[in-house]
């Protein structure tokens, strides 16, 4: 039974430095002490769409840090990446990187329901995205000929995220040729792995996002999260066949599942969003599980210590305060 009461809407600690607080990540910026300079990202509950807080979800801050976790150990061999020290299983200390102002969208198939996704453009009419040229023809959720790389401009404070080309990256100085070669060569191999290591779990990896940084030596390294449910859209495989002939959507892994429940009763970009029922947050909280389970094939066991996930998650990096002292 999930305990809908215990959540984390926020980690606002007052004794750690240098706050920064994103749609879904409460982050801290730790003064550098001879090692280089470290950041504190504590995964909160909170869920994200059309660029708004939709609600809390139980459990979703542990489960995101910690599938992101398997995949960085498993994909340390393609690209290395921010990770130092998982402190408390919400919480990442991480190198202290720049983050490139690209976000990196890697797309296998024909889906998507934002502003920005290819299938809302393709419907639209567009065939010419993202600096490629897509096929005529193609139905909803239809596995592209190969993987594509969609970039959009890195949105922060709330803003919109904008497509890209690969000429208008490099022109307008947002990457040199040589790190959009590089970010594009270690994105499409992170895909291919994800792809290869999600089949074999029965599930298929049909698009996700990955951002870069660079340290202080310019290295450019994977950060925030990678192959996640909030940063991938997974589907089941056993059921892709016959929604694919169907024209519904695939069962998924994914926070479709309360976009769509949002997107069904009002404009989300627009409206004020609609109180979403506690049996909606409850079904939420199971499919992060449940992917959580079947992504990795490990057993997902809720933290409970601590009279509250905040409180928990304050102990475990209290030995973090006097360093940012």
């Amino acid at each position: 039974m999930i305990d809908l009461t215990r959540t984390l809407a926020h980690a606002r600690i007052d004794e750690l430095p240098n706050p920064y607080f994103g749609k879904v990540r409460d982050c801290y910026d730790l003064p550098d002490r001879g090692q280089g300079a470290q950041r504190i990202l504590i995964s909160s509950d909170r869920i994200s769409a059309f660029d708004r807080i939709l609600a809390a979800i139980p459990c979703k801050g542990q489960v995101l840090t910690q599938t992101a976790r398997f995949w960085f150990d498993h994909t340390a061999d393609i690209c290395p990446n921010h990770v130092i020290a998982y402190p408390d299983p919400n919480v990442v200390i991480g190198r202290h990187v720049t983050i490139l102002p690209v976000e990196v969208v890697v797309r296998g198939y024909l889906a998507g329901t934002t502003g920005t996704s290819i299938l809302t453009l393709y419907r639209k009419g567009a065939r010419d995205m993202y600096g490629h040229r897509l096929p005529e023809g193609l139905r909803d959720n239809q596995a592209l000929p190969a993987p594509i790389i969609t970039p959009t401009s890195k949105a922060f404070d709330g803003g919109h995220d904008e497509p890209l080309t690969p000429d208008q990256i490099t022109a307008s100085g947002l990457l040199t040729p040589a790190q959009w070669a590089r970010v594009s060569e270690i994105a499409l191999a992170l895909f291919e792995r994800g792809q290869r290591m999600a089949a074999e779990r029965g599930l298929i990896l049909v698009d996700t996002k990955y951002e870069f940084g660079t340290d202080a030596a310019g290295t450019i390294l994977l950060a925030d999260e990678v192959h996640t449910p909030d940063s991938s859209r997974y589907w089941l495989a056993e059921g892709y066949e016959a929604a694919f002939e169907a024209g519904t959507r695939p069962p998924s892994f994914d926070k479709d599942v309360i976009r769509s429940w949002v997107a069904a009763r009002c404009d989300p970009y627009h409206d004020p969003i609609p109180e979403i029922p506690a049996e909606m947050i409850a079904q939420t909280a199971q499919v992060y599980i449940d992917a959580y389970t079947r992504i990795t094939g490990q057993s997902f066991v809720p933290d409970l210590s601590g009279a509250s996930v905040l409180d928990r998650v304050r102990s475990n990096l209290a030995p973090w305060f006097t360093r940012g002292a």
